[in-house]
């Protein structure tokens, strides 16, 4: 047998031996109700009750009378009367649950808005030319000038100097290892490599 098992056991017989040779009876004490004086009308004076002068003056805050502990006067701590709902939301319970009003009131959770940003008196940027969209095939020397040929998706284009591709783009010069081409909507002058010498 296991030793989990022999505490199981035990635990086993203990209870019912507590089953069988306990006590069976009830107790036979019964806490009896507390009697406590009736609460005033709202508005009305707390009048002492014949017998119970020490119950009424805990309930006045007034007449609460200092209890002396560790050499200290401490006023004794006194319970206050519970206010009337009708005066708290009303006779017929029209309480107002609008936002910022009553017992629920609107919360909102969003975080705040960003600030707006920064005016800033710096003019944008220039335009600027788009990167050279050509993709060079060769070049070749002919009639004493160089001819570069160019290739653009399914086209392909020869490049010689002052020559003028798809209406944007002017060849001004042609000398290996670069040319140069001016993109005409922003009159601005590129570089491209073409490759050195062979």
């Amino acid at each position: 047998m296991k030793p989990y098992q022999m505490l199981m056991a035990l635990a086993l017989a203990g209870s019912a031996g507590l089953l069988l040779f306990g006590d069976p009876k009830p107790e036979s004490d019964i806490a009896e109700a507390v009697q406590r004086p009736r609460a005033p009308a709202a508005g009305a004076p707390i009048v002492p009750a014949a017998g119970e002068p020490s119950a009424v003056a805990a309930a006045t805050p007034q007449a609460a009378a200092p209890v002396v502990r560790g050499g200290k006067a401490q006023p004794e701590a006194a319970i206050l009367r519970l206010i009337p709902r009708a005066d708290l939301v009303g006779v017929s319970g029209e309480a107002t649950f609008a936002a910022g009003e009553g017992v629920f009131q609107g919360q909102n959770w969003n975080p705040p808005p960003p600030p707006p940003p920064p005016v800033s008196n710096v003019p944008p940027p220039p335009p600027m030319a788009p990167p050279l969209p050509f993709t060079v095939i060769g070049k070749a020397l002919a009639d004493g000038g160089w001819e570069v040929y160019l290739s653009r998706g399914d086209k392909t284009y020869v490049a010689r100097p002052q020559s003028i591709i798809d209406g944007s783009y002017r060849v001004d010069k042609i000398a290996p290892p670069s040319m140069s081409i001016t993109y005409l909507p922003l009159n601005q002058v590129q570089q491209m490599n073409i490759g050195a010498l062979d």
